[in-house]
């Protein structure tokens, strides 16, 4: 793939990033203040859903097993 076209391409998508979020209005500063806060935002809920997500699926897993007549897990 040819380097300037893939560099046109982000460059393209940053601008669609400012059409959508309204930021290119803003100063240079106060773009900088939002999108720091968008990134931290955003890091957050990946991080999050990277702790939380599997715990829940094997408890739902766990939930519907016995629901459906899945064996427990211990008959002690």
């Amino acid at each position: 793939m040819d380097i300037k076209r893939v560099k046109d391409y982000i460059y393209w998508l940053y601008y669609q990033y400012l059409l959508i979020t309204c930021s290119y209005v803003l100063e240079p500063w106060e773009r900088s203040m939002f999108h720091t806060i968008t990134v931290t935002v955003f890091a957050m809920v990946v991080y999050t859903a990277y702790v939380f997500i599997p715990i829940h699926v094997r408890l739902a897993f766990e939930f519907f097993s016995q629901i459906f007549g899945g064996q427990p897990e211990s008959t002690v």
